[in-house]
């Protein structure tokens, strides 16, 4: 059983028009398919320059049409603000367009600031997302979607559009707390977080105790050792040597930590409201968040994060802030010629 890797992509503003940003983004993704990676997932955020394809869907469709093994999909979609009947469609029709390549992420939504945009409560989120789910759940299954639900209900709706993979797709769930990871265990979704090893290591032990009182994930994976995949996000970058890493990559740091977070500069900090995000590139290094330097140093400090936290998977940011296309694609090559083949044994 080899270690995965994946990637996670914000799809963050940089300098380019939006249009020739987008190819290089596809591009991008053509090349981590040659170059072995697991899958490719994508962020849905709305107002905020964190974020610039807020409907994942439509541009996971032009990449599905420009790849042919990577798996795609949303970590996550914002469920409160999808009608399930509409969502439902959408998944069917990606799966097929990708040939069952189809990854469904499902979340609330971290910001309060970008449901509040779309008149939906942060309070009342969460139930919401719970009636969503089990609305989407429904209308992948069944050839009929009945659902009665406290926001969304449904009475024998025809599925003329099913999903090409069966019973559906599989779920994916991310979250930075252990009560919400225990639940994503309960359903058997796949999963991943963020934050600091220390935190980390707590949200997944959440998961893990969930998955064991289901006694598995729903839709098992071989791929993985357990069957469910068990990850960690990392913003990455690599160079030829450490001081390079971290001079470069501090700079499209500071890019991507000023759009991620505009809204909470812009607004006062909402009440409970708790962040994972550390508040500087320092306090990433020291959380140990980002993993930048060479191909050696990657290899210790990515085997110590899977040693620390039992994981399976490995999903990294390789393009964020203001990186030129040729930075991306060379740290993604070094990655995956200098570190992947330690971890493929």
């Amino acid at each position: 059983m080899v270690m995965q890797f994946g990637i996670f992509d914000h799809v963050d503003r940089n300098d380019r028009p939006l249009a020739e940003q987008l190819d290089e983004r596809i591009r991008y993704v053509a090349l981590a398919e040659e170059l072995g990676f697991y899958c490719y997932h994508v962020a849905e955020h709305h107002a905020a320059p964190i974020n610039m394809v807020p409907v994942p869907g439509l541009f996971l469709a032009a990449v599905a049409r420009a790849t042919k093994r990577i798996r795609l999909g949303p970590l996550v979609y914002l469920l409160p603000l999808y009608s399930p009947l509409r969502l439902i469609e959408e998944v069917a029709i990606l799966d097929h367009l990708s040939h069952g390549r189809l990854e469904v992420g499902i979340g609330r939504g971290v910001s309060p600031f970008e449901l509040n945009y779309h008149n939906v409560s942060y309070e009342e989120s969460r139930n919401i997302f719970l009636d969503a789910y089990a609305a989407l759940r429904e209308g992948l299954t069944h050839e009929r979607l009945d659902h009665a639900g406290k926001y969304f209900t449904y009475r024998d709706v025809p599925m003329e559009l099913r999903p090409m993979q069966r019973p559906h797709p599989p779920f994916w769930y991310a979250a930075s707390n252990a009560e919400s990871a225990r639940w994503a265990g309960e359903q058997g979704t796949h999963f991943c977080t963020l934050g600091s090893p220390k935190a980390a290591r707590a949200t997944i032990d959440g998961f893990r105790e969930g998955l064991a009182k289901r006694g598995g994930a729903e839709i098992p994976k071989p791929e993985f050792a357990g069957g469910a995949a068990i990850g960690v996000h990392r913003q990455m970058f690599v160079a030829e040597t450490d001081a390079e890493a971290m001079m470069r990559g501090k700079e499209f740091h500071n890019q991507h930590y000023l759009s991620l977070t505009k809204l909470r500069r812009e607004n006062r900090e909402y009440p409970g409201f708790t962040r994972s995000t550390p508040d500087s590139f320092e306090e990433a290094v020291q959380q140990r968040t980002i993993i930048y330097g060479s191909p050696a140093r990657m290899r210790e400090e990515i085997a110590r994060q899977i040693d620390e936290l039992g994981l399976n998977y490995m999903i990294g940011s390789f393009y964020f802030g203001n990186m030129q296309d040729e930075d991306a694609l060379r740290s993604l090559k070094l990655f995956a010629q200098e570190v992947m083949p330690a971890f493929r044994k």
